[in-house]
């Protein structure tokens, strides 16, 4: 009797299973980390994590101390969730020594910190950075699909963007990775430099430069100066890329040419820009986007709808083509494009008496992003109303109460029919709209919840949107629990 062995004949699980590689061995970290090592030489490090309720089992635990609590009150239980090793400091060494194997060094943060350093250093991935006041997460997951279609790009799963995100990103970069696309964000001048100078990147992206974090910003030439530290980092003959159409644009563009660029690229819809947005047609569920990239013409989709969008799938596209990527394949893969939720995801929901559309713009809000999210309901085709439900848009400042009233000449722009607004600085925009266009106020989002639940009709558009701290996520919670249906990008 013969046993036919021929590929097509083998299941898929009687293939035989390639062993995920480590991340980092035991020995491997102790230098980088400047530390010592106790109770026992760890086993292989597979992942890193500095939280208990996402570690998996292999994983590397910092115990990093934060606004809301030290890691290291959370060791045993990362032991017991199956941590490989932990790194913790000195102070606690003695009283956690049999938890299980320790890397033991002067404090974590810094240790997390010449991880990320080594961890950019020892690979041969190209880099990208980008930052910005608006879209920096939205740019950062269209690129990682792009740069797919080439190689193994390695990005965060999240805004992880800040002082631990960023080295917590490049730690976790495996070596042979191909790309690596790295988020930096900031609300105070001076915090980009040391992050990407650690990141090192070969091509540096500025989305834009718009009015945020004024509670730490005197002027707008300020938010670029800080923007504009990116350029520091950037490896020697590396790419700029620039939106050509904000007003800080020459002076965005002067540091890069004082830093290492040897070439700065520029998207927008100025004639001047060297990837030149020309019609952008939106959808319930995409854009199609016309526009002229380095003297050719490309028609393509991308799947979500969005003007501001279609503006920064240029910059990917630049440094697609920057990377060596075929400019066509590149604008090809766009079509798969998925924003992250709470940033416009849209869902199709079920009321009585057929669907409206939500789309979940909770994560964060600040004046330029809220200006865009209207714009894009205003465009949107809607059988019912137009419904937009606003949060506190916060670190504004001095300016907060101007800021949220000049959002009502967006409202009208838009043919918003309703506004829900919650928080007291909203107040101020729900106070400037026309009385038939005012849904209710409250004084939080919780208090707001059920009224905009008891009020959205079938054909209804409806827009959800405020600063992460104003909960205005909860609204898009109960929304989806209340009214269940499918969903759609």
């Amino acid at each position: 009797m013969s046993i036919d062995v021929s590929q097509e004949s083998l299941s898929q699980d009687s293939l035989p299973q390639e062993k995920p590689r480590p991340l980092w061995t035991a020995l491997g970290l102790v230098a980088p980390l400047q530390a010592r090592i106790s109770g026992g030489l760890p086993p292989p490090i597979f992942g890193i994590s500095i939280d208990t309720r996402t570690l998996v089992p292999g994983d590397l635990f910092f115990a990093i101390k934060g606004e809301k609590g030290d890691g290291h009150d959370h060791v045993a239980e990362a032991f017991a969730k199956g941590a490989a090793a932990a790194v913790v400091d000195e102070a606690h060494a003695e009283a956690l020594k049999s938890s299980g194997p320790l890397y033991v060094v002067e404090a974590v943060l810094p240790a997390l910190e010449r991880l990320g350093a080594a961890g950019r250093a020892r690979g041969a991935a190209r880099i990208v950075a980008v930052t910005g006041s608006v879209g920096k997460t939205t740019t950062k997951e269209a690129l990682r699909l792009v740069l797919s279609q080439a190689g193994s790009v390695h990005a965060s799963p999240a805004s992880y963007n800040n002082h631990w995100g960023v080295p917590l990103t490049l730690a976790r970069m495996p070596r042979d990775a191909r790309f690596g696309v790295i988020e930096i964000g900031m609300n105070h001048a001076g915090e980009i430099t040391p992050l990407v100078g650690m990141t090192r990147p070969h091509i540096a992206i500025i989305t834009n430069v718009a009015p945020v974090h004024l509670e730490y910003f005197d002027s707008m030439e300020a938010i670029a100066d800080a923007k504009a530290e990116i350029f520091s980092g950037l490896v020697q003959g590396g790419v700029a890329i620039l939106n050509r159409d904000i007003d800080q644009y020459e002076r965005l563009a002067a540091a890069a040419r004082l830093s290492g660029a040897g070439h700065i690229a520029t998207f927008g819809e100025s004639e001047r820009a060297d990837a030149r947005l020309f019609d952008v047609q939106l959808a319930e569920d995409h854009t199609i986007v016309a526009a002229r990239i380095a003297g050719r013409d490309l028609t393509y989709r991308l799947g979500a709808p969005g003007r501001h969008l279609a503006i920064n799938s240029l910059a990917v596209l630049l440094a697609a083509q920057a990377l060596g990527l075929d400019l066509e394949g590149a604008a090809g893969g766009l079509a798969q494009f998925e924003v992250p939720v709470g940033r416009g995801r849209r869902v199709l929901l079920q009321a009585e008496n057929g669907p409206f559309a939500l789309i979940d713009e909770s994560y964060n809000a600040n004046p330029a992003s809220t200006r865009a999210a209207l714009a894009l309901v205003g465009a949107l085709p809607a059988a019912g109303r137009r419904i937009a439900v606003l949060g506190d848009m916060l670190e504004l400042g001095a300016r907060g109460p101007e800021l949220h009233a000049g959002l009502a000449a967006d409202v009208a722009k838009n043919h918003i029919d309703l506004v829900f607004a919650a928080g007291p600085l909203m107040k101020h925009l729900f106070d400037a709209v026309p009385d038939t266009l005012k849904g209710a106020w409250q004084a939080d989002a919780a208090a707001l919840e059920p009224i905009v639940a008891a009020a959205v009709h079938a054909g209804d558009v409806v827009i959800v949107k405020g600063s992460n701290a104003s909960r205005m996520h909860a609204i898009v919670a109960t929304l989806k629990s209340r009214y269940h249906g499918a969903a759609h990008a």
